[in-house]
């Protein structure tokens, strides 16, 4: 291990082991001297953007988390669990619970050929059908609290906190929402990003709820990119997650009339950011700011709004770049 990679791992460690008491019990075990892992849940609208692809195949090949549940969000219910579930068991996970979201059920997406002819019965591990309703009981279960993390528009976190509204005490939130100063492309001006402006009523919903909440917007997931050599790496990774994530992208980029885009860069890897911020800070400046939601989808400063955690500017781009190839192209987490 490089100097580099060492003091990056401390990072990780040191980061997951901080956030007790607001996410993760982390306390080390007297018998076994290791800290305990982040229970973790995902909601996405995977099979829309890639990059929900990326952030899932990350969470798997991240130690510090364990994930218990992946729930499809906003419509397209069956075509998301269908995909979720082929990734999970691609990746050899059929550990993980699979949740149905909320209808509807008509649609699908760029990564439709991919999943093509699964049968979402055939998946080894257990599928909820009420996908809002497993969020619940995932963490109103938990003996720990529990890392939620959102990286979609959120119908299904607006519904959960109405019939469960004390899983917002018993869980921590991140997610990939928002746009402050930086808008698409790191333009000076920001833009109403779309998990926020695919669903404002759900979103203002999830911001009011009195979890503990930490949000990348544009400002610095919007700025991810993998490219030239260490695209190269992940691309050409025999990682059964690597190669699954990949063969979705090649799916997806065909599909959107371009089946030449994943060849030789990733496309925007907005999510990948928001899995980061669930076990670690260190690469990231994190402020304290109060948001409005407005109506039209834009995430605007209020003094008077509740005060959330925003990472608003990257203090180690090119490390976090390093992090992410190194973990989807080498060996599974244990």
């Amino acid at each position: 291990m490089s100097m580099a990679d060492g003091l990056l791992a401390f990072a990780v460690v040191a980061a997951a082991t901080s956030l007790l008491g607001t996410c993760a019990s982390g306390a080390s075990s007297a018998a076994t001297g290791r800290r305990s892992r982040i229970p973790v849940i995902l909601d996405t609208d995977i099979g829309d953007d890639i990059d929900d692809t990326w952030a899932l195949g990350l969470i798997l090949k991240s130690p510090e988390l364990d994930l218990r549940l992946v729930v499809g969000d906003y419509g397209k219910n069956l075509y998301r669990a269908r995909l979720i579930a082929k990734f999970l068991e691609a990746a050899g996970r059929t550990d993980v619970a699979v949740g149905v979201g909320l209808p509807p059920e008509e649609g699908v997406g760029g990564q439709a050929k991919w999943v093509e002819g699964y049968d979402l019965k055939s998946y080894p591990g257990k599928v909820h059908a009420d996908g809002v309703q497993a969020i619940i009981s995932t963490i109103m279960n938990s003996p720990q609290p529990v890392t939620l993390i959102a990286i979609g528009p959120m119908p299904n976190l607006a519904a959960a906190l109405a019939r469960e509204p004390r899983i917002a005490t018993r869980a921590r939130f991140v997610g990939m929402h928002g746009s402050v100063r930086l808008g698409y492309g790191g333009k000076p001006q920001p833009d109403a990003e779309y998990n926020v402006k695919a669903d404002p009523t759900a979103c203002r919903k999830v911001f009011a709820a009195p979890w503990n909440i930490t949000i990348t917007p544009l400002d610095t997931c919007g700025l991810v990119q993998l490219k030239g050599a260490k695209y190269a790496t992940v691309r050409d990774s025999n990682d059964p997650v690597a190669r699954a994530i990949i063969e979705n992208y090649r799916a997806w980029a065909a599909a959107g009339g371009n089946p030449q885009g994943a060849d030789t860069a990733s496309s925007v890897l907005f999510d990948t950011v928001a899995v980061y911020l669930a076990l670690a800070e260190e690469l990231l400046q994190i402020e304290n700011l109060g948001l409005c939601v407005t109506d039209d989808g834009m995430t605007v400063i209020d003094p008077a709004a509740r005060a959330i955690r925003v990472a608003t500017k990257w203090k180690g781009l090119a490390a976090f770049e390093d992090l992410l190839v190194r973990r989807l192209a080498g060996p599974p987490a244990p």
